[in-house]
């Protein structure tokens, strides 16, 4: 299963970073768009992993701004990680209320279902747009190219995820339609 300290581990492979870094640099930029935390969250995370060894700190001392607490990956953390990722993964837990509200829409007239259709659809189209317009890393080789090429292997799934969401969508409200024409002709 997914955990928050090991998503901050794979960050601090990358570079260094304070807590506010992690949060508005790294992960808000790309983890975040399929696993989410709050600025709390990684801090206090932080601090457990510190306490178990997974990372360590150093103070960066800055002239007329607040200091900086920079978080490196540890050896520990390092294995940490690396026994994470040889971890299968179960399937995840997945959790819509739209579909719940799909679901029970029967008690809906056809005019409030199509709304919120519209307004699903418009939602993943503003998602999938946003995710159109992340550049997406080469594939390649190199050890950059390498973990450049993964990033975009998730990239990738979020576009298809987006699209895919669209699409069905589209086919509830042909369905939607469809079933308010019959209805209508049939009065």
């Amino acid at each position: 299963m997914m955990s928050l300290p090991h998503a901050i581990l794979g960050l601090l492979t990358i570079m260094p970073m304070t807590g506010y870094d992690l949060k508005t640099q790294a992960f808000d930029q790309t983890i975040a768009h399929f696993w989410q935390a709050d600025q709390a969250q990684i801090y206090r995370t932080l601090a457990m992993m510190a306490e178990s060894g997974w990372v360590e700190s150093t103070l960066e001392v800055q002239e007329g701004r607040p200091n900086r607490k920079v978080y490196h990956i540890t050896e520990a953390g390092r294995a940490e990680l690396c026994r994470w990722l040889n971890t299968e993964q179960p399937l995840p837990v997945y959790r819509d209320p739209f579909l719940v509200q799909m679901f029970f829409s029967d008690e809906l007239d056809a005019v409030t279902v199509l709304q919120h259709i519209a307004r699903q659809r418009e939602g993943h189209a503003a998602r999938l747009e946003h995710y159109r317009h992340i550049p997406l890393p080469p594939l390649g080789s190199s050890e950059l190219d390498r973990r450049r090429t993964f990033w975009r292997l998730t990239l990738e799934m979020g576009i298809a995820l987006e699209q895919m969401y669209i699409d069905w969508l589209d086919r509830c409200e042909a369905v939607v339609r469809s079933m308010n024409a019959d209805q209508a002709s049939s009065r």
